[in-house]
């Protein structure tokens, strides 16, 4: 699991493609500290295996289904990268549960200053607007944000000069697409309301249930 909080920007160093796969080498610093093959990071927001690693780098592969998921295929050689290590058991919460695993992407439509805040408006499809929600959270390239606005086709975020400046988004630009994992909270509890569990004899909770016992 994640935080959303990006501790340092990579670089990619170079990309071995396969048929449906790719081979990603990742400059980095400060996330080589103490790994081990086989830890989890998150690069751009998608949560890979360490395969191996060195002094400056480390290697991950990427499978079809996060390629077709996710705007990694878009990189090329120096393209900088979001990167966080997994939260150890002892770390300190700092955003929200971010779990690796994209929903989609969005395409950014614009991008302006508003005071010291950079506001930005990404375009997204219904199936991912549908747990986007305004004040809830979201994971942009693999970085907790709050949602400032929400419409039928896309939402807005505002950055902080910190955030703006210490991740890949500051340098993003009209068009460029970027990763969204939605608030895995949201898609839980409509799992847990759906009318079909129910008729399927799963156990899903009603509103009627809810009231009936106190919620």
């Amino acid at each position: 699991m994640f935080t959303g909080l990006v501790e340092e920007v990579g670089i990619l160093r170079g990309i071995e493609r396969g048929r449906h796969s790719a081979r990603l080498d990742i400059g980095a610093k400060t996330v080589l500290e103490g790994l081990r093959t086989g830890d989890s990071i998150a690069v751009n927001g998608v949560c890979l295996t360490v395969t191996s690693f060195g002094s400056q780098s480390f290697q991950a592969d990427v499978m079809h289904e996060t390629l077709n998921r996710s705007a990694l295929g878009e990189l090329g050689r120096g393209s900088p990268l979001n990167l966080e290590r997994a939260l150890p058991a002892d770390g300190r919460f700092g955003g929200h549960i971010v779990a690796g695993h994209v929903d989609g992407t969005g395409v950014i439509q614009s991008l302006r200053q508003d005071d010291t805040a950079l506001l930005i408006r990404i375009r997204a499809k219904a199936s991912l607007l549908r747990y986007v929600v305004e004040k809830g959270s979201i994971a942009i390239d693999g970085v907790s944000l709050t949602v400032a606005a929400v419409s039928d086709g896309d939402f807005s975020v505002s950055l902080i000069p910190h955030s703006a400046g210490h991740t890949t988004l500051g340098r993003k630009q009209a068009g460029n697409r970027v990763n969204l994992e939605t608030d895995i909270l949201g898609k839980y509890i409509e799992k847990l309301f759906s009318a079909s569990a129910t008729e399927k004899g799963q156990g899903g909770i009603t509103r009627e249930f809810l009231t009936q016992y106190g919620f």
